[in-house]
């Protein structure tokens, strides 16, 4: 076992302890990723630093029932994942429309350079066409190319059948390659 996770499950048992000290470690090992998991999502900051800090409190409640069978980033993220298509969802139904789906900025766009930074400069232009796409097609790619879960785990995810999200997937890929070539 992993000198890392040796000490993480030292925290996780101090936190069951109600050590705030090992609490605030555990926050600070993981509170970045977290919030990125979640701003993939809601596309908002402010909102996604709610989604994240919710989703740690959620975690530190039920902890006794976290059982070790992942580890506890998986668990976390699991977590910060479900809270944020729960938000997504919610704000769906308020019907409102965020301010960058209003706004948007135009980019100058000479080209991309074939040097160093090119390959970072095209994920950056791949991620902001994401913003673009449609959301299910957008959560959904995210979910599967970024955060790495299968289409299996993605259909749980999103309350959809396996057939729909391998479709949904399939189609926003092909959507992203389009408005790619586009751009």
């Amino acid at each position: 076992m992993s000198q890392n996770k040796v000490h993480t499950e030292a925290l996780l048992q101090l936190c069951l302890e109600g050590k705030q000290s090992a609490q605030v470690e555990i926050y600070n090992r993981y509170y970045k990723a977290m919030f990125n998991t979640a701003y993939r999502i809601v596309k908002d900051s402010a909102e996604a630093e709610d989604v994240m800090q919710e989703s740690f409190l959620n975690a530190f409640t039920k902890l006794h029932t976290f059982k070790g069978d992942v580890t506890f980033g998986a668990w976390l993220k699991r977590i910060v994942i479900n809270k944020s298509i729960y938000y997504y969802r919610k704000q769906q139904k308020k019907n409102e429309v965020g301010l960058d789906e209003i706004l948007y900025k135009v980019e100058d766009n000479d080209g991309i350079a074939e040097d160093h930074g090119s390959t970072e400069r095209m994920a950056q232009k791949v991620l902001e066409t994401m913003k673009q796409l449609k959301d299910n097609y957008r959560i959904s790619l995210t979910l599967h190319l970024i955060e790495g879960y299968d289409y299996e785990e993605v259909s749980s995810i999103m309350g959809i059948s396996y057939a729909n999200c391998r479709t949904t997937i399939s189609r926003a890929k092909e959507s992203l390659r389009k408005k790619m070539i586009i751009a």
